[in-house]
């Protein structure tokens, strides 16, 4: 089995996690700061929340109209391209100009940006060590989350808020750079040009694969009921929100180890369904109103289970054909967002007409019958033989 330090002897790996890491702290940076002028100037907490998670959203836009790009561009040039892109609309909307229009923009690149270095990702790592890769990318978005959440609070009280875009701008420009002379050029996967109509074409193609379907219902909808659990902690507990938060990065990224440096294939078979139902179960114990260090044990050892989500993309690497990589890693990233701000809302709406505690139960119990229900499906031995796309 490789290591992480097997990993960054590649010059080419290393080019790619730092470039992620530039525009991980880029985006965290930047979405603190649009929320914090668009609260300033309507005092609206709807949309402030609009302007940091609006990006988001709108992937799912780009995924089921531009994706095709994924694989149809070359990769070195389309991440350093995407790059650029974002910096000239962070910088404009350091202005005032188009807000709304820019981040649906930046939804759209971000999600194209995605599918591409998710299938390029699959070109640099010797095979067999996609998991390991995936877990290094992931252990990076959430240190610059934190890193930049932490450092854009402090430029926007220090500075402006933007200045402190353009900070942002600067940082996309770095990492568009970064990408054009630390990666090597490559061929697009695919033939032809980009389109919707490719992109439909593909994306119906991918989940009507009977192997494909499973996979992508159980990236997506376990996840998304749990991070509504997660949505949640502010209501159930004001002042022990963080703690929560905190509790969750921690097991998140405890998990994110485990999987890609610890588990070996064997283990990752015999591990993946209780991976899956671990997301979900340790939230039942809210049903209690338990104290709140209960509550944060509970919240870190039910994160360990989201590395069962990169167990689920190995699977799919090993499913789809080469020449679809980016298209169908892209849509997995993409629905897993929206499936996210679906569960986020769905929760909320429970919680208002009910309680937090319920609510946090109600989405815990949804997420465990979904994998129970997905578990037949998933067995390994009705999974493994690839299809064309």
């Amino acid at each position: 089995m490789q290591t992480y330090r097997d990993l960054f002897r590649s010059r080419e790996f290393t080019a790619l996690f730092t470039t992620a890491c530039v525009q991980n702290a880029a985006s965290t940076i930047s979405g603190l700061a649009l929320a914090t002028t668009v609260y300033a100037g309507t005092g609206s907490p709807l949309l402030a929340a609009l302007a940091m998670f609006g990006p988001s959203l709108a992937q799912l836009i780009g995924a089921t109209l531009l994706m095709s790009a994924a694989d149809r561009l070359p990769p070195r040039a389309a991440l350093s391209s995407l790059a650029a892109v974002n910096a000239v609309l962070i910088a404009a909307m350091s202005g005032d100009i188009a807000i709304w229009g820019c981040l649906l923009a930046l939804g759209l690149t971000s999600s194209i940006a995605g599918g591409v270095r998710a299938g390029l990702l699959t070109e640099i790592v010797p095979d067999g060590s996609y998991l390991l890769g995936r877990s290094a990318l992931n252990i990076s978005v959430g240190t610059m989350q934190i890193v930049g959440f932490s450092a854009g609070g402090l430029l926007v009280t220090a500075i402006s808020p933007g200045q402190t875009l353009l900070v942002g701008a600067s940082l996309h420009l770095t990492a568009a750079v970064m990408a054009r002379l630390g990666l090597t050029r490559r061929a697009p996967r695919a033939a032809g040009r980009p389109s919707v109509a490719e992109t439909w074409r593909v994306n119906r193609r991918l989940w009507s694969i009977p192997s494909v379907r499973p996979v992508y219902a159980g990236l997506w909808v376990p996840n998304g009921l749990i991070v509504g659990c997660e949505a949640l902690f502010v209501p159930w507990s004001p002042t022990g929100a963080g703690v929560l938060l905190a509790s969750a990065a921690a097991g998140m990224l405890a998990g994110d180890v485990l999987a890609g440096r610890f588990l070996t294939p064997s283990w990752r078979d015999r591990l993946a369904p209780y991976l899956r139902l671990l997301l979900a179960v340790p939230y039942l114990v809210f049903a209690l109103d338990p104290a709140l260090p209960i509550a944060a044990l509970a919240v870190a050892v039910a994160s360990i289970g989201y590395c069962s989500t990169l167990l689920l993309q190995e699977r799919l690497v090993a499913l789809v054909p080469p020449e679809a990589m980016g298209q169908a890693l892209g849509l997995h990233t993409s629905g897993m967002l929206t499936m996210q701000a679906v569960g986020a809302a769905l929760a909320g709406a429970i919680a208002q007409y009910t309680s937090p505690a319920t609510g946090i139960t109600v989405m815990a119990v949804a997420s465990t019958a979904v994998t129970l229900s997905l578990a037949p499906a998933l067995k390994k031995g009705k999974m493994m033989t690839p299809a064309p796309v």
